[in-house]
């Protein structure tokens, strides 16, 4: 048997071969940690750049895992960052040492994108710092390592707010700007990264770099949505607008392909400011609708209400019970929905939130409730990003596969309004190639309950997932980490070689969040 032998500290160029694990079960496991071979000399330098390495255990133990729970790596040492400066020189010894440096925001990712398997890991919230607010432009200048419940709380003494943002507030702005950010008010705004207006990005070559669509664009295309690949985000330019509280809706529904029908009629027809769904399995089907203004809620209920064929909550329920009285062989499941509803329906109507009917601070309401009634000690969230035209069939194979693995799940659904240019500009993302005007997107969220599954069993579950997406021709939002191995089947040869390509160019070391995607 032959055995490849790699020269100490060089880091294999093409971890997306052509045949990659094709015919294995489980597609990705956790890279092999790095080596250190040139660990020693690099350390002397960063002491030298006055850089400090923070080696305790205690402290590196703490970056161990990610919000998934299901990868598990130590870093030889954590960097807190501090400036575009200090960020530039350590990426510059990480070039010269070829040394691996593995950027971390709110650690949020659930395919150990944000673990380090050995190298430096990089704690991007030291730089957590609004700079700037122009209430007349109605822009912020912020340090990408802020978390947006913190960039929220500052907007909010001006009297204004962000667009678009992850419903998980303890997602910071530069991770979110790497992958998308998804929020309710994605079908008419875009994700939160159509929001940036200008970066400063350190590149993997420790250059400073301020970047738009109109400067250095083409480093601006590849950050935005580029999974850290190409340069760490240490300062955003974004757009805000005027704060406004919202009025929220609740349609109900069993049907998943009606529902999403009904969402889809209303992002077309722009009528709404928030529309997403959020299920209890596929028996509970809520579809969110919610407005900024009593003018655009008063022309929905006169022109929009009508069409939708969703029920109000006590009609709903009145049905639910019918359903399931004449069917006593599922009152199992009957009594989890009802405490399922006894449990969460209050999170989303609690007083300090609402007053006079209107929903404030609505990423806090919906922060509380994702990690109140979705996380656990592991979370796995596969998703599938397709045009408008494939979504219900994309969902409706998902929600399958879930039932066939889990007992209990939800789904989130919503849209994406794509930018004119988006085909240039989110090229290798979750932005499926044949969407045109909007994209959607459903995550597919197990309900663990506190069990504790093995690895294989959820990869199991996520590779099916993934292998739909594959079928209809979508993305993903996460396709990072351990589903790596899905990257060429998704893209094609001809625009992953490109990427590397430019990854090679831009990072000679390779040596930027290594193993995410290259």
């Amino acid at each position: 048997m032959d055995i490849a032998v790699i020269e100490p500290g060089v880091i294999p160029t093409d971890n997306v071969a052509p045949d990659a694990l094709k015919g294995i079960v489980r597609q990705q496991t956790n890279p092999k940690r790095w080596e250190a071979a040139n660990w020693a000399p690099f350390a002397v330098a960063a002491a030298s750049a006055d850089i400090e390495l923070l080696v305790q255990p205690g402290i590196i133990g703490t970056f161990s895992t990610d919000a998934g729970g299901t990868a598990y790596g130590m870093p030889h040492a954590v960097v807190i960052a501090c400036s575009a400066g200090q960020i530039s020189g350590l990426l510059k010894l990480a070039q010269q040492f070829h040394v691996p440096v593995t950027v971390r925001g709110g650690g949020l990712t659930t395919e150990g994108e944000s673990v380090a398997f050995g190298g430096v890991l990089l704690d991007m919230t030291g730089m957590s710092r609004v700079l700037s607010v122009d209430k007349n432009k109605l822009i912020v200048r912020t340090q990408a390592g802020i978390f947006w419940h913190s960039l929220a709380e500052s907007l909010r003494r001006y009297d204004l707010d962000y667009l678009s943002a992850p419903l998980n507030l303890t997602s910071s702005v530069g991770g979110s700007l790497g992958v998308g950010g998804i929020d309710v008010n994605s079908p008419r705004l875009g994700c939160s990264a159509d929001q940036a207006i200008s970066l400063q990005v350190v590149t993997p070559t420790g250059d400073i770099v301020e970047c738009s669509d109109t400067q250095n664009t083409q480093l601006f295309q590849r950050v935005i949505l580029g999974y850290g690949q190409f340069g760490v985000i240490t300062e955003a330019t974004l757009k805000v607008r005027p704060y406004t509280p919202l009025r929220m809706h609740y349609f109900y529904y069993s049907s998943l392909r009606t529902a999403i029908e009904d969402l889809q009629l209303l992002d077309a027809g722009d009528a709404a400011d928030y529309s997403g769904i959020l299920t209890m399995m596929d028996k509970v089907v809520n579809l969110l609708v919610a407005f900024d203004s009593d003018e655009r809620e008063a022309t929905f209920m006169a022109s929009w209400r009508g069409r939708l064929r969703g029920h109000g909550e006590a009609a709903f329920t009145l049905l639910m019970g019918l359903h399931y009285g004449l069917r006593p062989w599922l009152w199992r499941e009957a009594l989890w929905l009802r405490e399922r509803k006894r449990q969460l329906f209050p999170e989303f109507r609690r007083p300090e939130h609402i007053r006079n009917g209107l929903m404030h601070d609505r990423t806090v309401v919906f922060s509380r409730a994702v990690w109140k009634f979705w996380g656990s000690r592991q979370m796995v969230i596969p998703d599938i990003a397709t045009s408008t035209e494939k979504f219900v069939d994309a969902v409706e194979q998902g929600n399958a596969v879930c039932r066939k693995y889990f007992g209990h799940y939800t789904l989130y659904c919503v849209g994406i309004r794509l930018r004119e240019d988006h085909r240039q500009h989110y090229e290798m993302s979750c932005i499926p190639p044949d969407a045109t005007t909007h994209a959607y997107g459903c995550e597919f969220e197990p309900m663990l309950e506190n069990a504790v599954y093995s690895r294989d069993t959820l990869q199991s579950f996520k590779n099916d997932i993934y292998d739909i997406g594959v079928k209809l021709g979508g993305s993903y939002y996460r396709f990072g980490g351990m589903m790596k191995g899905y990257i060429r089947r998704v893209f094609g040869d001809a625009v992953v070689d490109r990427h590397l390509a430019m990854k090679r160019e831009a990072d000679p070391g390779m040596i930027l969040n290594r193993n995410v995607i290259f």
